[in-house]
């Protein structure tokens, strides 16, 4: 495979844990399974995707608190946790608590703006402050600074027999340098960086310029460039990258065939910005693994980064995430140059 600019250093996947409504434990402990078979087969990280009102993961945080209790060294993050849904003084509680947990391998991502439907929703999440709440950046500062270990309150000391703190409590030391933005715009990019952040970007960008190229892998070229720039720690900032990819070295006829509809499927949507938003979206990568390799070989964006978390399509069964992370580990990850 041509060399990239940066070596593949970490390798991850992400997963979206669906179940079905009649069993959900059963969907829940797949997630699990699948989250123990990336730490045997060498990945670096597993993270999860959230979804409310949906079946698949509402609550993130308690099930990578179960798989850190399952796991001993992969890394575990979200990817992403919409912060509409949460208060980030709770939030920031939980993340701590897991991260203790876990031994430091916590990575949470998060994202902003209003929760998807809001306007059927918002009377149960915000009965009495639906109007007034704030879903731009200032709710991911809010997290950040709870997370490191500013004050949440101007009280701390002995009331009775009961000590107070005036910092989020538990406090777990190097959390705040592990929390990751996911965004898909260029401020988005340049918040983060500002912001000491880290940066996902996933296989969604918006093409913001209509009189720019509508090109998904120079669009997201530029997201990480302007990340950064404006992080203090310049070109080490750390970036993750979140295409669908999905080899089929050991993969069977009937899997392969399945494989190639769903992508297929999903490619219109690739070739030109979609809806007011303008978003573009990658191609499904689909194919052996030395294909795979020589196609993140010619993308722009790749080549810009050194952690990846490869998204596991949304509608396979068990069985085939097990194929698809095993030839990542075994076939693409040495052909992208990483070693577990």
């Amino acid at each position: 495979m041509p060399p990239t600019s940066r070596p593949l250093r970490k390798l991850g996947f992400l997963t979206i844990g669906l179940f079905d409504e009649a069993d959900p434990r059963r969907g829940h402990e797949s997630t699990l399974e699948i989250i123990e078979l990336g730490e045997r087969l060498g990945f670096d990280s597993a993270w999860v995707r959230h979804r409310h009102l949906q079946y698949g993961i509402s609550s993130p945080v308690a099930v990578l608190a179960a798989a850190s209790q399952r796991t001993h060294r992969i890394e575990l993050g979200t990817a992403v946790i919409p912060l509409g849904w949460e208060n980030p003084l709770r939030l920031a509680e939980d993340l701590a608590t897991v991260d203790l947990l876990s031994g430091g391998r916590l990575n949470p991502g998060v994202s902003v703006g209003p929760p998807m439907h809001y306007e059927q929703v918002k009377d149960a999440l915000y009965p009495d402050t639906a109007d007034a709440e704030d879903f731009g950046y200032e709710r991911v500062r809010r997290l950040l600074d709870f997370v490191r270990g500013k004050p949440a309150t101007d009280f701390s000391g002995v009331e009775g027999f009961e000590v107070f703190s005036d910092q989020v409590q538990p406090h777990s030391p190097g959390l705040g340098r592990r929390l990751w933005y996911g965004g898909g715009s260029l401020g988005s990019a340049r918040w983060a960086g500002e912001h000491g952040m880290n940066f996902l970007t996933s296989s969604v960008v918006k093409a913001e310029d209509p009189e720019g190229p509508a090109d998904f892998a120079e669009i997201q070229l530029s997201h990480i460039r302007a990340f950064r720039t404006a992080h203090p720690d310049g070109e080490e900032a750390r970036v993750s990258q979140g295409l669908v990819v999905i080899p089929t070295d050991s993969a069977s006829p009937e899997q392969r065939v399945k494989y190639e509809e769903y992508a297929a499927k999903r490619t219109l949507r690739t070739t030109s910005p979609q809806g007011p938003a303008r978003l573009m979206f990658a191609p499904d990568l689909v194919g052996t693994s030395e294909e795979i390799a020589e196609r993140l070989a010619a993308h722009a964006a790749f080549r810009e980064v050194d952690e990846v978390a490869f998204a596991l399509p949304f509608t396979f069964e068990h069985e085939d995430y097990v194929q698809i992370l095993t030839d990542m580990a075994t076939k693409l990850g040495p052909a992208l140059g990483w070693r577990p």
